[in-house]
């Protein structure tokens, strides 16, 4: 049929292949978004290619239903960072186009567009309403004026010019009215939520980070040694690597940020500035408006869903000029376009690892992929005070380059360290609760020179475990295999993997005994510190509080403030704050910290106590970096010797090239879930098998720490590929042998892949 043209559409579905349709010419163009029928339901995809040659026979190819004009056009380089992202992570283009536009958002969009369409409609019914009045009255105006010049009698004239005075007054008046009730502030003031995203579509938009009311200031100047270490990343920037930048805590490496970013913005660039958790944007998001103003974009899941819709707006056509957009890992998936810088923040952070669903991406690998595909080239710069392994090693073998800034920007010394051994301390009654009298007198001290408390517990909830007194039993959640936690400050057994909450009642649900916590989680440390400090203002901050974003930036900005003497959180807190009063920074039960069955464990804890210390004695004051454990020779503990933390990142690197782990090798885990226990059992088992007589490096099926989640039983097989030129082969081959395994057993959408899982 010579007027149609055929098509291949990206279904947000695990598609291996791009499903083919028809439509009439003049065709769309790659990018465009259609809706299709797919397996006997609707799905909006988004147009790969146009004008191909079907592979199947003309008849069986179906027509799209129509184009989705409404909603915006998909880049190439979109489409392309798509691509890159589930070859590497082993899943399809499709399952990355629902994870950079999910259901939810899609059909926002919709929303929106449909109201666009009822304005439209209700504007057009409006005007053809005016016009047709409007021709009523110049009818008769034309009539009475007709009727005029042949009228002689001056009673009849003077009554006829007056009729003529009015029918053109109310004419005016009519016109006026109408041209008023359609400017754009009318209309906005009585617009939905979803109406107004429309108008912010169809409007000039201000930029979200407009909405701080700050005054814009210049940069302030680099001090000697980050100028060298500005001179050394510009240098390195020009030979055309990423570069990585190894920083201690209280450097100024965001200083650095700023200069290089200010710069791109200049040249007409734009930047991506990456951090790893929500936390972590809401002191930054000042300081950058501080100096970048409207320039400033947001985008995280705590900005309300109209502002993330505007910020996409604004990145795809920017109003304000360049922009410098403050995001976490979901801000990859934006429509950028010429970006010059892209900076991640705390690169060595886990959290820029989506862990489900597919793909199981990490933000900063990811955000190295995006680099490439700008039309011109994009200057890349990692930062942290305690690198990941990985990127040491890309510096060790040359695809990066280091650049160490080793000078804290207040000239201050490093935090003195001190470790409090509580198994001694219960032998001679040195504990008082969670805290030992030596900390209880340490902060005290603090308190007495009015300077601020950071103190980490790695738990939440007020329990972690609770047990019987009678029976011994731990109440445990019915779908998941983990104690249910006491929140003390709702009164509910709660379970942090579902999401299951119980009230409290104090008894055992099976033979109605006491039930006794076990452990301290974060709000029974606040309220011991409470009645150990009563004089002190107290806070906690943990993802249990911070489910209310406006109470999570009031706290940070009370203790940034100085309205708050101690703060008591989780690992959320001791991640790139700069709290200019705080000396004294504890971690409580380090412990936990160590307990991972993990080849990362010690760097991951090296990593965390790094941190911690450098949330402290940031200015001219000496800190204190405190660790309570029972574990105090543990090897992670001897590395710390009085002012100085020994980063062996040597003897680590030594470590996984010995036992052929990451970064000398690519690991891979297989997942696999299962309602029914005996099933996956089975399937894991006989999977792990044929992957060995491949010749995979298997190792499993085992069990993870949390082995069921949500009813889900949960299995893992890890793969160790060797870093050859094979490796791209490798992985496409064991995706392929998985696929051929699922089909053949009609064991479809129980397994999924994590490629350098965390």
């Amino acid at each position: 049929m010579e007027n149609l043209i055929y098509i291949s559409v990206i279904l947000p579905l695990k598609l291996d292949w791009e499903p083919c349709y028809s439509m009439e010419v003049p065709a769309c163009q790659p990018g465009t978004r259609v809706r299709v029928r797919f397996a006997g339901k609707d799905y909006i995809g988004v147009v790969s290619a146009v004008g191909i040659t079907p592979e199947i026979a003309p008849g069986k190819i179906f027509p799209i239903q129509e184009i989705e004009s409404g909603l915006a056009t998909i880049t190439p380089a979109e489409i392309s960072l798509w691509r890159k992202v589930a070859d590497y992570y082993l899943c399809t283009t499709g399952e990355v186009y629902k994870a950079a536009y999910p259901a939810l958002k899609t059909d926002q969009e919709m929303t929106a567009v449909r109201a666009e369409e009822r304005e439209k409609e209700k504007a057009r019914k409006l005007e053809e309403a005016f016009r047709q009045r409007v021709s009523r009255m110049e009818e008769r105006l034309s009539a009475k004026e007709e009727k005029l010049a042949t009228t002689t009698a001056p009673k009849a004239r003077e009554a006829l010019e007056k009729g003529i005075e009015k029918l053109r007054q109310e004419l005016q008046q009519a016109t006026e009215a109408y041209l008023k009730s359609h400017t754009p502030e009318t209309e906005t003031e009585n617009l939905s939520e979803a109406d107004a995203a429309v108008q912010s579509a169809t409007q000039p938009t201000v930029h979200p980070g407009a909405r701080l009311a700050v005054t814009v200031r210049p940069l302030e100047p680099l001090s000697a040694s980050q100028e060298k270490a500005h001179e050394e990343i510009l240098a390195a920037f020009d030979a055309g690597k990423p570069v990585l930048l190894q920083g201690v805590t209280g450097s100024g490496k965001t200083e650095i940020y700023m200069h290089l970013a200010e710069a791109a913005l200049k040249a007409g660039r734009n930047v991506l500035y990456l951090v790893p958790e929500i936390a972590m944007s809401l002191q930054l998001e000042y300081r950058l408006k501080t100096f970048f103003g409207q320039r400033l974009l947001l985008f995280h899941s705590k900005e309300s869903r109209l502002s993330r819709e505007q910020t996409a707006i604004a990145v795809r056509q920017p109003v304000n000029g360049n922009y410098l957009l403050l995001g976490t890992r979901s801000a990859l998936f934006l429509p950028h376009h010429d970006l010059g810088l892209i900076i991640i923040d705390e690169e060595h952070d886990n959290s820029y690892k989506q862990d489900s669903p597919v793909p199981k991406y990490n933000g900063r690998d990811t955000a190295l992929m995006l680099s490439t595909l700008q039309t011109t080239p994009c200057k890349v710069l990692l930062g942290s005070a305690t690198p990941s392994l990985e990127s040491l090693y890309n510096c060790w073998s040359g695809k990066y380059r280091k650049v160490v800034l080793n000078e804290k920007y207040y000239k201050g010394t490093l935090p003195e360290i001190g470790i409090i051994d509580t198994l001694a301390e219960r032998k001679k009654r040195g504990m008082v609760g969670n805290f030992s009298r030596k900390l209880i007198d340490r902060i005290n001290e603090t308190l007495a020179r009015k300077e601020q408390v950071l103190i980490l517990r790695a738990r939440r909830s007020y329990a972690p475990v609770l047990q019987c007194q009678e029976c011994g039993a731990i109440p445990k959640c019915p779908h998941c295999n983990v104690s249910l936690s006491w929140s003390k400050a709702n009164g509910r057994m709660v379970c942090h993997y579902c999401g299951l909450s119980q009230p409290f009642d104090g008894k055992c649900p099976d033979c109605g005994g006491e039930l006794k916590s076990l452990g301290a989680g974060t709000q029974r440390i606040e309220e011991e510190a409470m009645q150990l400090f009563p004089q002190a203002r107290i806070a906690r901050l943990d993802s249990d509080a911070a489910q209310n974003r406006n109470y999570e930036k009031r706290v940070i900005l009370d203790f940034a403030e100085g309205r708050i003497d101690i703060l008591i959180g989780t690992q959320m807190i001791a991640k790139g704050f700069d709290f200019e009063n705080l000396t004294l920074v504890v971690l409580l039960q380090a412990d936990a910290i160590l307990g991972l069955q993990d080849f990362r464990a010690d760097e991951k804890a090296m990593q965390l106590m790094e941190q911690l210390r450098g949330r402290c004695g940031r200015r001219e004051k000496k800190g204190r970096f405190i660790i309570q454990t029972s574990r105090s020779s543990h090897p992670v503990f001897t590395r710390l010797h009085g002012d100085e933390v020994i980063q062996d990142y040597e003897g680590l690197l030594a470590e996984r090239k010995e036992f052929h782990f990451p970064p000398f090798t690519r690991l891979i885990t297989i997942d696999l879930k299962d309602k029914n226990l005996k099933r996956m059992e089975l399937m894991s088992r006989m999977l792990a098998d044929e992957l060995r007589k491949k010749g995979f490096d298997v190792t499993g099926p085992f069990a993870p720490p949390v082995d069921k989640i949500s009813d889900w039983y949960l299995r893992g097989i890890r793969l160790n590929l060797p870093k050859n030129k094979e490796l791209a082969a490798s992985k496409k081959r064991l995706y392929q042998d998985i696929e051929e395994f699922t089909k053949e057993r009609k064991y479809t959408g129980h397994i999924a892949l994590d490629v350098d899982p965390v």
